[in-house]
């Protein structure tokens, strides 16, 4: 009735902050019945095709510039690279509106890759070297996060499993485990992407991802939930070729237009270029989103542990001959399968078996090959075909040429062949003594167990009470007194009249 609606937008109109979708905000008469003083567009990445998120929904907000011209508007994203950034100005109409880009660069975090072997065991191995702390571990899909859970608690672990299949009762229960620290102060949560959104605990020191994500985009999001207190933490992550052939086939089955599929396609290859790259990870993680890192950062698995490198002048040479003799125009399978000469009846059907570069690569076998291609890709010296699926042609002449002439040799790092493939497993330690070089881990550890039974009494998370950083330091220093208590970082006046005599306590049982 009329006098319904106009009680329900006199609410409206006494919000302070309303939180909404770009549906609903859309659909009905719900605009009209606002008096907004400000328009804060979330996640703004969404709106951007290239964006890793892409929602059709949220081009639609467009037309606030319209509806509101007085009203200000603000985008906001952590995660867009140069392209997304330039379609969320166009797309949202903020061409006079002021950018403010801070750094992409979360130097606390060591990125650690390892090669997909034994999965199980790689993992259980990471997580044996993280007891005591708190992480995420992602996985692709439902079925995978609660098999890994089980898993997990079987070896002992306090894991809890999340993903969008279960009651929300279940997921709230999760949650608030995870956030509190459950029996151990130390959980963890084996999730799908479901799980992220406005997750703020700061001790998180490690994130796992046993399944690629689906691009650096989301890769930088789910990893940057970790180390928020500016510790120490750790990014690891297992990767595989057997990830891509069902990454290729959830874009190639959904129902997004031709064009994005192309679009997601590229950013899978980004990816994928990240994980084969040789040298400092960081950097090429960086320059995905327009920023330059001078120098290797010496906290990636690219620095701290280099991989030796082959001379693959000739077999350059041989991939980028395949790809010009066979069109510029095929994909990585493919081209692999011309280079190791391949019988199949579609390399048959082509006429490729009756050229020259059929079967003149058989000194790499199949994922020493397709790790070269990905390499290449990476430099640049092959680049993705706009209107193709998957199919490489030649990047910049002046990167290419040299390289087929011989004049630019080309040194990486390759997987070792087949019979001698090593097995990668576990990760190394990041203590949070990398900070406080002289804390005892005892009693740290006593210090945790502390901070646990305080926040349980009160109902609250364990970093509410003290974050990571103030008992590392407590646990370096061993202040004495109340006045030494009071020059510990995150001790101000009001928690030092709370805690400071049981600290000073249990620092005292310890000395």
């Amino acid at each position: 009735t009329r006098k319904e609606s106009s009680a329900a937008s006199d609410v409206y109109k006494r919000q302070q902050l309303l939180y909404v979708s770009p549906e609903r905000l859309l659909a009905g008469d719900l605009l009209e019945r606002l008096q907004p003083g400000l328009f804060a567009i979330d996640e703004a990445h969404c709106v951007s095709q290239w964006g890793h998120d892409f929602r059709p929904e949220y081009i639609q907000l467009g037309v606030l510039a319209e509806r509101f011209p007085e009203v200000p508007r603000l985008a906001l994203t952590a995660t867009a690279d140069p392209r997304t950034r330039q379609e969320i100005v166009e797309r949202l109409r903020l061409q006079d509106g002021r950018v403010f880009l801070a750094s992409f660069d979360r130097p606390n975090i060591r990125y650690l890759l390892r090669s997909k072997e034994q999965p199980a065991r790689q993992l259980l191995t990471f997580l044996e070297e993280q007891r005591g702390n708190s992480g995420i571990v992602y996985a692709r899909s439902r079925s995978r996060v609660d098999s890994v859970t089980a898993q997990l608690q079987a070896a002992g672990f306090e894991a809890v499993g999340y993903h969008a299949g279960m009651e929300t009762s279940r997921r709230s229960a999760a949650l608030e485990r995870f956030r509190n620290g459950g029996d151990t102060g130390a959980v963890v949560v084996v999730a799908t992407i479901a799980f992220g959104m406005g997750i703020d605990k700061p001790d998180v020191r490690f994130v796992a991802h046993v399944d690629l994500p689906k691009s650096l985009e989301a890769y930088y999001q789910e990893t940057g939930r970790a180390g928020r207190d500016g510790l120490p933490a750790v990014a690891w992550m297992l990767h595989g070729p057997g990830d891509v052939p069902q990454l290729r086939r959830f874009i190639d089955d959904s129902a997004a237009a031709e064009e994005q599929k192309r679009i997601e396609h590229g950013k899978l290859d980004a990816l994928l270029g990240f994980t084969d790259a040789p040298g400092c990870r960081r950097q090429v993680l960086l320059r995905h989103f327009g920023e330059q890192l001078a120098e290797p950062c010496g906290n990636c698995d690219g620095c701290l542990e280099p991989r030796a490198l082959s001379d693959v002048t000739v077999p350059a040479q041989k991939l980028l001959s395949a790809v010009y003799r066979t069109g510029q125009r095929f994909g990585s399978n493919h081209l692999v399968d011309v280079l190791l000469g391949a019988d199949t009846e579609r390399i048959r059907a082509l006429g490729h078996d009756q050229l020259s570069v059929h079967g003149i690569g058989t000194e790499l076998d199949r994922e020493q090959w397709r790790t070269l291609v990905r390499q290449l890709t990476g430099l640049g010296l092959l680049e993705p075909v706009p209107e193709g699926r998957g199919g490489l042609r030649f990047g910049a002449d002046t990167l290419v040429k040299p390289v087929l002439r011989g004049e630019q040799p080309l040194e990486l790092p390759l997987p070792p062949p087949r019979a001698e493939r090593r097995r990668a497993t576990g990760a190394s330690r990041l203590q949070p003594g990398d900070t406080w070089t002289d804390a005892d881990p005892e009693l740290v550890a006593r210090l945790k167990a502390w901070r646990t039974e305080q926040a349980r009494s009160q109902g609250v998370p364990p970093y509410v009470v003290f974050h990571d950083r103030t008992l590392l330091e407590l646990a370096s220093r061993r202040p004495g007194s109340v006045a030494e208590l009071a020059g510990v970082a995150g001790i101000g006046a009001a928690k030092l009249e709370r805690y400071g005599d049981a600290l000073l306590d249990v620092l005292a049982r310890d000395a």
